[in-house]
């Protein structure tokens, strides 16, 4: 009996949103090295097709499609297009989000609207539609929550309720779908070097304020992401189901 599984995604076909910049970049194209094939989804043409072409450097397939996740329209045309070129997918990351940095007593209903649909709103859909084309044949859905879900910090109220709603509808989702040999996950991320958090990490204070309550202190590099989310969407995370893993240098695990 061999003991250790896979954590190949050869054969298996993934899509992510946000796909063109940062993490959901990141994770296409390391998921693309474990093997896997790529429908990639944002709203920026050029950043997707960069990632593309990456990918097929890489030796995968990818396929572009520009979406605003907000409008319900765009997400069901995506699914529209896989479906019109019997594209089967495997896994889901559901990796789409923003936030815009208000104190509770100034946001404004424009903001909770934007924030909402960006990161709940939307994430629900594409796994509403993937859940669909997955009852059948099984699959994997992984989103992209926060430790802002479970813990309070300066991130803003809206963006923290709309991670914390994930990773509940994490298990849920997983509860209602496990009969069909779906696996849904989250992944709970601290913070990491990206494009957006450039600004944020270049201020040492800042930089001192966090370091100060992460056990590696030290901030985290996007490879040390793709990784846990490789993990959920091969063999080897076969048994796992409604869990959030935060990835997070131990920042959530502190007491007082």
């Amino acid at each position: 009996m061999r003991y250790l599984p896979s954590f190949t995604l050869e054969s298996r076909t993934v899509l992510v949103t946000g796909a063109g910049r940062g993490i959901g970049r990141a994770l296409a194209i390391g998921m693309a090295e474990a093997g896997a094939d790529l429908i990639l989804v944002s709203r920026t043409k050029a950043d997707l097709e960069s990632a593309a072409a990456e990918i097929e450097r890489i030796g995968r397939r990818a396929w572009v499609f520009t979406c605003d996740v907000t409008k319900k329209e765009d997400v069901m045309s995506v699914f529209q297009q896989i479906d019109e070129q019997a594209i089967a997918l495997d896994i889901l990351v559901n990796n789409a989000g923003m936030n815009i940095r208000s104190k509770a007593l100034e946001v404004t209903d424009e903001e909770w609207s934007t924030i909402m649909n960006t990161n709940l709103r939307s994430s629900f859909w594409f796994a509403q539609e993937s859940g669909r084309r997955m009852k059948e044949r099984g699959g994997r859905i992984i989103t992209i929550a926060s430790v802002a879900g479970t813990v309070a910090l300066r991130t803003g109220v809206v963006y923290a309720a709309t991670k914390a709603a994930l990773i509940q509808m994490t298990k849920n989702l997983a509860l209602e779908w496990g009969t069909h040999n779906i696996n849904v996950n989250a992944i709970g991320p601290w913070y990491f070097k990206t494009p957006l958090t450039e600004n944020l990490l270049s201020d040492d204070d800042y930089l001192s304020d966090i370091l100060a309550v992460t056990p590696l202190k030290r901030v985290g590099e996007l490879p040390e992401l793709v990784g846990p989310a490789v993990f959920l969407a091969s063999e080897a995370g076969g048994y796992i189901n409604g869990q959030t893993l935060f990835v997070d240098g131990g920042m959530t695990i502190q007491g007082f």
